[in-house]
């Protein structure tokens, strides 16, 4: 943990003891500052990221002070998941179908969905930019283009790179049609039908699809809800399996809200690099963290070109456009060629309107306001979990993103809750549908992306019911 973190961590250990109960005052920041030997920047950032996550309150000339809502929280999950290490087909994709057809209607409560509300982004400014780039369109773009993408938008990533520390070269970055192509590229790049890929578990279960489209094998490593990936069981798994590819999610990962510190984040690509295996890393959620500093990426620490870093717009500044990437390191031209050969090009109309939207300036002026956004909502619906879930769930506290991982008391049965609560136009997304071995039968994810208005609280009352309710 970086310092801030470990206090921010330390403060929050002490609200959960009842050491610091609601409406006590925090120590000031000039006391905290002394007495743990660091400096004000460091304490703000702490009380910023316990502001974000609904465990104290800022008060004009008065201090930080412990909120009510912190009482209501429910606890954490404390242990790593313990999949069975065995490498096994996948078959997953009519339970993710069946689910997310239940979730695809504007009228439906969207826990279960992938996606934070709409109306988080900037779509007028957006808009705004593809009505004046449109019509100046070079008819010769399309062959300009072709493949790797619009060379103004890939000049603009590479940027964002380089303010996060990265000199990633643009000419290594290839555009595609959401994260998804990109992942999928990657994937296709390094393995082939029949070789092993280790996953987190639980992982994203696009991740499982994909493995199963192309007849690939999983194999489920143990996984911590707030560090992530157990480096001790990657190790093994590799002497044990030798696979071809890595997937992880560094930071935010979908669905625990996991985040990798970052020394251990330098040893997994160590550790990778040494077996000479690609790490695929999926890194959707970075821009939306809640803390005082964006959190590296494991490809910062890549020095063989074996880390390809995928990444999008979808969930920070433009959905819908479908606007993706990946940072391939020596797998990029592997990659281009085969974008080259499915699907070609990327909307260049997009393109060029998310360039031209870079380039005005406001995107981390519209992160700030997301990101505050996206933490007030987090803290609003832990507090509703604590409200009317059962007694013994335990919700993860991640330092960003818009995802919840539940888990219900032992015995719980969350693919019988999302098909009651589908009944009753709520959609879930169910333990099993994130894991190959279809366990996590007593958890579920929660979407936390859009306001908790009156609809959405009764919904998850309705929850809480049902999670009582069940065997």
């Amino acid at each position: 943990m970086k310092r801030y973190e470990a206090l921010a961590e330390d403060v929050a250990d002490s609200i959960r003891r009842g050491v610091l109960k609601p409406g006590d005052r925090l120590p000031s920041v000039r006391q905290a500052s002394a007495s743990r030997g660091v400096s004000p920047s460091t304490v703000f950032q702490a009380y910023y990221l316990l502001e974000a996550r609904g465990l104290a309150e800022s008060r004009p000339r008065s201090g930080y002070y412990v909120t009510r809502a912190a009482a209501a929280q429910p606890p954490e999950p404390e242990l790593a998941s313990r999949p069975d290490g065995e490498s096994r087909s996948v078959d997953i994709s009519d339970l993710v179908f069946e689910v997310m057809q239940a979730s695809m209607a504007r009228e439906v409560v969207p826990f279960g969905s992938a996606f934070p509300s709409p109306l988080l982004f900037p779509l007028d400014r957006l808009g705004r930019a593809l009505a004046t780039t449109a019509p100046h369109i070079d008819p010769w773009s399309t062959v300009d283009d072709l493949t790797p993408g619009n060379a103004e938008l890939r000049r603009q990533i590479a940027l964002r790179y380089l303010l996060g520390g990265m000199p990633v070269d643009a000419d290594g970055i290839v555009v595609t049609n959401g994260a998804l192509e990109a992942l999928n590229l990657c994937i296709g790049a390094v393995t082939g039908p029949g070789d092993a890929v280790l996953v987190e578990s639980p992982c994203f279960y696009a991740t499982l699809q994909i493995l199963e489209r192309r007849k690939l094998r999983a194999i489920e490593v143990p996984t911590h809800p707030r560090e992530g990936i157990d480096l001790d069981a990657v190790e093994a798994a590799i002497t044990r399996h030798a696979p071809k590819a890595c997937w992880v999610m560094t930071n935010f990962q979908n669905p625990l809200g996991a985040s990798m510190p970052a020394t251990r984040k330098r040893e997994l690509v160590e550790l990778l690099a040494r077996h000479d295996i690609p790490l695929i890393e999926d890194d959707v959620y970075a821009e939306l963290y809640f803390g005082g500093e964006r959190p590296v990426p494991a490809k910062a620490f890549d020095r063989d070109g074996l880390v390809m870093h995928c990444s999008s717009f979808s969930k920070c500044l433009a959905p819908g456009h479908r606007i993706g990437w990946v940072a391939g390191g020596r797998f990029a031209a592997r990659i281009a060629r085969h974008k080259l050969t499915t699907t070609l090009n990327t909307n260049v109309p997009s393109q060029l309107a998310i360039a031209h939207y870079l380039q005005r300036g406001g995107f981390d002026r519209h992160l700030r306001r997301l990101r505050k956004a996206l933490a007030a909502q987090q803290a609003e619906h832990l507090a509703a979990v604590g409200r009317y879930f059962p007694r013994g769930t335990r919700v993860t506290r991640p330092g960003g993103g818009y995802f919840l991982w539940l888990e219900l008391p032992a015995g719980t049965d969350a693919l019988a809750i999302q098909r009651e609560g589908a009944a009753q136009g709520i959609s879930i997304a169910p333990g099993p549908m994130f894991s190959a071995s279809r366990g996590f039968g007593h958890c579920l994810r929660l979407n936390c992306g859009h306001p908790l208005d009156a609809r959405a609280e009764t919904a998850l009352a309705t929850l809480g019911r049902l999670a009582g309710a069940t065997p």
